[in-house]
C-alpha cells in the first residue's frame, strides 16, 4: 500500500466527513421544517459512506491515475450520500433543493432516470463541491450524491448481489432479465405516481418541496 496516499487519505478523511455532515444536515433541516409544517416529507431515508483507502486505490488504478496527491484529487465520490426518495418527481426536487443552496457547487449532474444505464441502472448522480470550515480555513471538499426512488434502491441493491456471482451460467439470460424487471419496476412506479397525484388533485395536496 502506497504510505504517500494513506497519509493524503488520512490528513483528509475529516474534511469529507465535514462534506458528508454538510449535505445531511440540509436533508435534515428540510425534513424538520416539513414536519413541523404537517407536510409530506419526500425522503424515505439516506445513508452516507467515505470510500475505503483500498476502494480508493482500486479506482486510481482502473482509472490509469497516480497513488499520488495529484491523482487522489481527481477521484471525485470518496465522500458520498445516498437519498432515496418516495417518487420520481420527489428526485428532482430534492436535486433542485441541494443546488440552490448558496455554498454548493454542482459540478456534474448525470441523470439516469432519463438516460437509464444500458443494464437497466436508474438513480439521479450529482457531483458537488461543499464548503467545509475546518476552524482556521475553509475548504471546497468534492461529494458524490446519489438520489433515487425505493423501487430504483430495491433493483440497485438486488442487481449488485447478482453481479458479484462468480461462474454464473446464462449470463446474456440474466442480464436481459434484469432489464426487463428494471422497465417494469421503472413503469409501476409511474403508475403510482400517477394515482398518487390524482389523490393530491381531489385533495388539493401541497407538495411543494422547501428546504426551510
Amino acid at each position: 500500500m502506497n504510505n504517500e496516499l494513506r497519509e493524503i487519505y488520512k490528513e483528509s478523511f475529516v474534511l469529507f466527513e465535514g462534506a458528508v455532515s454538510e449535505i445531511t444536515s440540509r436533508l435534515d433541516t428540510m425534513r424538520r421544517y416539513r414536519k413541523a409544517n404537517d407536510l409530506r416529507d419526500p425522503v424515505e431515508h439516506y445513508t452516507s459512506r467515505i470510500k475505503s483507502l483500498e476502494s480508493i486505490e482500486e479506482k486510481l488504478s482502473r482509472k490509469n491515475l497516480s497513488e499520488s496527491a495529484e491523482g487522489f484529487g481527481k477521484i471525485h465520490d470518496i465522500a458520498g450520500v445516498r437519498v432515496v426518495c418516495t417518487y420520481i418527481d420527489d428526485v428532482y426536487a430534492i436535486a433542485d433543493m441541494l443546488a440552490t443552496q448558496k455554498d454548493i457547487e454542482v459540478i456534474a449532474v448525470k441523470d439516469y432516470i432519463k438516460n437509464p444505464k444500458p443494464n437497466g441502472y436508474r438513480s439521479y448522480h450529482m457531483i458537488v463541491r461543499v464548503s467545509v470550515y475546518t476552524g482556521e480555513k475553509t475548504e471546497r471538499i468534492y461529494t458524490e450524491i446519489q438520489i433515487r426512488t425505493i423501487a430504483m434502491d430495491f433493483w440497485a441493491s438486488l442487481e449488485h448481489q447478482l453481479k458479484y456471482k462468480h461462474d454464473v451460467k446464462k449470463q446474456d439470460i440474466i442480464i436481459s432479465e434484469l432489464r426487463r424487471c428494471a422497465e417494469e419496476i421503472a413503469s409501476t412506479e409511474m403508475n403510482f405516481q400517477v394515482i398518487r397525484d390524482m389523490i393530491n388533485e381531489e385533495k388539493g395536496t401541497e407538495n411543494e418541496i422547501t428546504a426551510g
